[in-house]
């Protein structure tokens, strides 16, 4: 390494800026084209003249020429002196000749060609340099084992030798060379350490080969083991340990003593090298015997030993790599078509060069990256330079520290600039807003700023050269809110009002607050994820707390101007700055930090004295709108067809003047409770007010409209007011969802009583729903009036048609219906579906009343009833039109129950009264429990093929004793009901049983009967149990039914199905109990249903005597 001469520091400074601002730390040249500098690098200029830079200011053209002689130039001449001498291959992509290495620096340095001539004929004229390459031997591996132990002794011999016309590689001859560094004469032979018994030795040991030229110049390296003079007895220990190196030791017996075995070389060309080599290369055998020797690692790289002096006035080479590298990255920029930062990627031109300079010079890697990151760190102040160049110079600065030592001077540079770029970093970071506006494109350069900073704290150069004290995390916290107060202040003077007018005084504050309002959604949203990730700095929280300070004093210092001095124009244009300032005091929610109280906690205090004149223009507001939409309603509906809208335009402007109301109270969210509850009292009562008004506008507008309007169109206005009442009534159903008063019984349940919070809010709105409810109902009768009396009158002539047999029943119920069907969809098409429904409620309970009234007759004919109970049917499918009128609830009360059985049942023929009788019992007999009256056991089945009922009685049991013995004569009578059914099947009866009660019959009877009428309605077989008396009738013993649907062979199955036994405990019938009955008898002039009802009473007799 090139030792760094006295003010090597001072210079490298000062060939990185132009003449013009040498100590003020701006880069560029006159001679080049200067990129406008960002708003950015004018703000982190903050270093003042001095007294030197306004001398030179005064005459830039001298300026200019001065450092064009002193800087510029001896720079120009190293780099034409590098051209000249260049050595190796660049690591670029393609490879560039003299000439265009010279006409990219002559445009770098803005020379003339007279300038170029001149300067490149001293260097023509100055001394040569002295080329050398420098090897550095790292280590090797599987090489081959010489020795008896399988190892070996390697060195190397490393050498340059050259090429002739004759030789090839240092000789030829028709057998391979194995010593041919070793054997050679010529050039300097350099050899390494010895390392023992090893097949993987490791030397990292460095040496410099002088060389006059490269064109036909190789790099020779030969491995050797190291073989010494050994006694007997060593060998024949270690033949003792090793039994197979026997055969090396042959071999070895064979050589001279102290002979070294060959293990491989290395040849390269340095035409063929790089500037700088890093590479395992196969060391190569002489002969075929073992052509895989392993490997070795070569560190190769050209330098100057010795150099012309004279080219830079004696400065450092270090010091002129800083200037070029500037110089070049300056031209770059300036060359640059777009707007971009630059990516710290130069021409492959400026690569080659500065990478030819530094290994001719012999500057460290660790050097070269020092000189970029002092280079782009102070660029970066001035030009837009993005920040990942110098995250990876910082990456390598760290890398490069624990590997190599820097001199005294240039530890002191480092640490300078890595603290200085702290501080211009951190500048930056307090004038972010401005600097880095929060866009896709600016927000990630911010970031990466702030990892370069948290990048070199991390450094261990950083903590090693800065033993103070310095937490990146709190100087970052420092930075935003001293720029925090910054920016506050410019804006509040930005805003701050020419006069001292209250009025702009207020206005003034609310554009501030709006600004502070928009910084603080900003470091939610974008500032807080760029800090957290890059330093961990929950940057909203120390934003929002110093904001929350600052507008908190001037909020108090503008407001303590309006004491005793507010007006409604006042009290409005406080309005948005309550807004505005609740919806920064929400953000609080998103504090990471809730240590300390925020001074904005109680802002609502600040404004009491404006919120009554708020609730009075909102009401003021509301109520003049509420007038002028009835001023100009013509009680029409508003819209017709699929989904017809049929409240006027008044209704829906009431409940868009109502909706700011309650938006009101959410804006307010006033925070204290008992005051919030006055509020809302305040808020309830004035809808309450402008519902109430506005139910009286309409009474007098329709009067209004209706003076000179037929019967038709005030009906048809009517339906509307209606219509509007029940959509404001709908609207104040949802107020107290609307208006959270759950929420706010919550929240005052510890200050308000549970009493007077339901005797306040709740009955305001039930009172003023109740004049609702009374309004629509006074309405709704005055429609429904007319029309309970037409249907009454259509009822009744309905029914007295029942003497005109020319009129079936049908027939008789049309005039109904089509009154109905035309008076209830004008109602339909008038009402909305509330209104409706409460019209049709009150119809349909009065025709129900009538239909029961005319049901009540004596002396009604069966086509009568039928007549009623069709016009029943019709009048509810007309109510419930589909669904779409009356719900089945409310149509199917008990009145309408119990009329539908009487019509029912009295609109049934005799036959199917008495089929519906026989049903009954049958279902009795299923549910009856117990044998009181004893039980008998049959044997059933029918035969389908022969269409035949086979009933076996098999026996009877637990008969009740009948006659004075204390027993009786039973016998079993069977008949097939109901009668008008089975009028030619005869009954069956058993034999009697003299003094049994539990007689056993075992009789089988046949019943000729197709299966059509054993399945018809209300077919059973009656089992009746007699007791046999001579002289007078039979006594009874009870009875029971079997439905002959229950028989083997009727309800399904095989057509000879197995007969089934069944056991039937015997019943007796109730007096009185059968309503059937009771009809059938009501019909005197049927003589079937007299004769039936005749037989079911003398059964009921007997019974009662049994």
């Amino acid at each position: 390494m090139v030792p760094v001469q006295d003010g090597a520091s001072t210079q490298a400074e000062n060939l990185l800026l132009p003449p013009k601002e040498s100590h003020n730390e701006s880069a560029g040249s006159t001679r080049i084209r200067p990129r406008q500098s960002s708003p950015a690098r004018r703000i982190g200029m903050t270093r003042k003249l001095n007294r030197k830079d306004l001398r030179d200011s005064e005459n830039p053209e001298e300026s200019e020429k001065k450092h064009k002689e002193k800087e510029l130039k001896p720079l120009y001449k190293e780099l034409l002196y590098t051209i000249n001498h260049s050595l190796g291959i660049p690591h670029t992509k393609e490879r560039y000749s003299a000439k265009q290495f010279q006409d990219y620096i002559r445009e770098a340095f803005s020379m003339t060609e007279a300038e170029h001539k001149t300067l490149s004929e001293k260097v023509q004229s100055s001394l040569v340099p002295i080329y050398c390459l420098v090897v550095t031997v790292k280590q090797a591996k599987g090489i081959l084992g010489k020795d008896i132990s399988g190892f070996s002794d390697p060195y190397c011999l490393l050498s340059i030798l050259y090429e002739d016309k004759d030789s090839h590689g240092g000789g030829s001859s028709n057998k391979p060379q194995k010593a041919v560094v070793r054997d050679s004469a010529k050039g300097q032979v350099l050899q390494t350490t010895i390392k023992k018994q090893t097949l993987n030795p490791i030397w990292d040991e460095t040496f410099k080969l002088e060389f006059e030229g490269i064109s036909n110049g190789n790099f020779h390296i030969e491995m050797w083991d190291k073989d010494e003079e050994v006694s007997l007895v060593q060998k024949f220990d270690e033949f003792r340990t090793n039994i197979h190196g026997l055969k090396r030791m042959l071999k070895d017996a064979k050589k001279e003593k102290g002979q070294d075995d060959f293990l491989g070389y290395i040849v390269l060309k340095l035409k063929d090298l790089h500037c700088t080599e890093d590479t395992w290369y196969n060391l190569e055998p002489r002969t075929e015997t073992y052509p895989d020797r392993g490997q070795c690692h070569l560190q190769l790289r050209f330098i100057h030993k010795e150099r012309d002096e004279n080219l830079s006035a004696g400065r450092s080479p270090y010091v002129n790599y800083c200037g070029i590298l500037q110089q070049f990255v300056q031209a770059h920029i300036s060359k640059q078509q777009d707007s971009n930062p630059w990516k710290g990627e130069l021409c492959g031109e400026g690569t080659a060069l500065l990478e030819y300079y530094a290994n001719q010079n012999d500057i460290s890697p660790f050097l070269q990256d020092l000189a970029k990151w002092v280079a782009y760190s102070k660029l970066y102040q001035n030009l837009e330079v993005d920040s990942t160049v110098l995250f990876q110079q910082l990456t390598s600065i760290e890398y490069h520290w624990c590997q190599q030592e820097l001199p005294h001077q240039q530890k002191q540079e480092l640490g300078d600039s890595l603290h200085g770029f702290l501080r211009y970093g951190l500048c930056l970071v307090s004038k972010y807003r401005d600097i880095y506006p929060p866009t896709p494109k600016t927000t990630p350069r911010l970031h990466t700023l702030l990892r370069v900073l948290v990048q070199i704290c991390k450094t261990r150069a950083f903590q090693k050269l800065n033993p103070a004290q310095f937490d990146l995390h709190v100087e970052v916290t420092d930075a935003v809110v001293n720029g925090t107060v910054e920016w506050f202040n410019i804006k509040k003077g930005l805003h701050q009002p020419m006069t001292k007018d209250l009025l702009e005084n207020v206005s003034a504050l609310s554009l501030l607050i709006g600004e502070v309002q928009e910084d603080v959604r900003l470091s939610k949203d974008v500032w807080n994820k760029v800090f957290v990730s890059a330093v961990q700095l929950d940057v909203f929280t120390v934003v929002y707390q110093k904001l929350d300070s600052l507008l908190a004093d001037e909020l108090r210092a503008t407001l303590s101007q309006l004491e005793n001095q507010m007006d409604q124009p006042l009290a409005n244009s406080l309005f948005p700055v309550y807004l505005t300032l609740q919806a920064i005091h929400k953000d609080k929610a998103f504090l990471q930090k809730r240590g300390k109280l925020l001074q904005l906690t109680n802002f609502h205090e600040d404004f009491r004295d404006a919120l009554p004149y708020w609730l009075n223009k909102a009401f003021n507001t509301t109520m003049a709108r509420v007038e002028k939409a009835v001023q100009v309603d013509q009680l029409q509906p508003l819209q017709t067809g699929a989904v017809p809208i049929k409240h006027s335009s008044s209704a829906v402007d009431i409940a868009a003047c109502l909706h700011p109301v309650a938006q009101l109270w959410e804006q307010l969210s006033w925070p204290d409770p008992e005051e919030a509850f006055m509020l809302m009292v305040k808020l309830t009562e004035d809808v309450c007010k402008i519902s109430s008004t506005y139910c009286q506008m309409l009474k007098t507008r329709v009067k209004e409209l209706s003076v000179n309007s037929d019967r038709d169109s005030a009906i048809k206005m009517l339906c509307v007011v209606v219509n509007d009442l029940e959509h404001l009534h709908t609207v104040l159903t949802r107020l107290p969802q609307r208006l959270n008063w759950a929420g706010l019984r919550e929240r005052t349940q510890n200050v308000i009583g549970e009493t007077q919070f339901q005797n306040t809010l709740p009955s305001q709105l039930q009172h003023t729903q109740s004049l609702l409810n009374r309004e629509i109902r006074s309405a709704v009768d005055t429609l429904g009036k007319k029309l309970k009396t037409d249907i009454e009158t259509h009822v009744r002539n309905m029914a007295s048609r029942q003497r005109l047999p020319s009129r079936d029943t049908e027939e008789a119920v049309v005039p109904l219906m089509k009154y109905l069907e035309k008076e209830l969809k004008y109602m339909n098409e008038n009402l909305v579906q509330e209104n409706f429904n409460s019209l049709l409620t009150p119809l349909w309970m009065n025709s129900v009343k009538i239909l029961h009234q005319m049901s009540q007759l004596e002396d009604s004919h069966l086509v009568y009833f039928q007549r009623l109970l069709y016009t029943l049917q019709c009048l509810e499918q007309c109510f419930y039109a589909e669904g779409n009128g009356l719900p089945n609830e409310t149509l199917h009360t008990e009145e309408y129950k119990t009329l539908r059985v009487n019509l029912t049942q009295n609109s049934l023929s005799s036959n199917q009264l008495i089929e519906k009788f026989f049903e009954r019992n049958v279902w009795e007999q299923k549910v009856f429990n117990g044998e009181k009256y004893g039980a008998v056991t049959l044997i059933t089945s029918y035969k389908r093929s022969e269409e035949k009922l086979h009933v076996e009685v098999l026996n009877a049991v637990n008969l009740i004793p009948l006659d004075s013995n204390g027993s009786s004569d039973p016998f079993v009578q069977l008949s097939l009901e109901p009668r008008h059914v089975f009028s030619e099947v005869e009954s069956r009866s058993t034999k009697i049983k003299n003094c049994d009660l539990n007689p056993l019959f075992e009789e089988t009877f046949k019943f000729s009967v197709t299966l059509e009428k054993c399945q018809s309605p209300g077919a059973c077989l009656l089992v009746t149990v007699l007791d046999h008396d001579t002289l007078r009738s039979d006594d009874f013993e009870g009875e029971a039914f079997l439905s002959l649907k229950a028989v083997p062979g009727v309800g399904g199955g095989p057509h000879n199905p197995e007969p089934a036994q069944i056991r039937l405990p015997l019943m007796h019938p109730k007096p009185n109990s059968e309503n059937t009955l009771r009809l059938l008898e009501a019909r005197k002039g049927d003589k079937e249903a007299q004769a039936f009802v005749k037989l079911r009473r003398q059964r009921e007799k007997k019974s009662q005597e049994a």
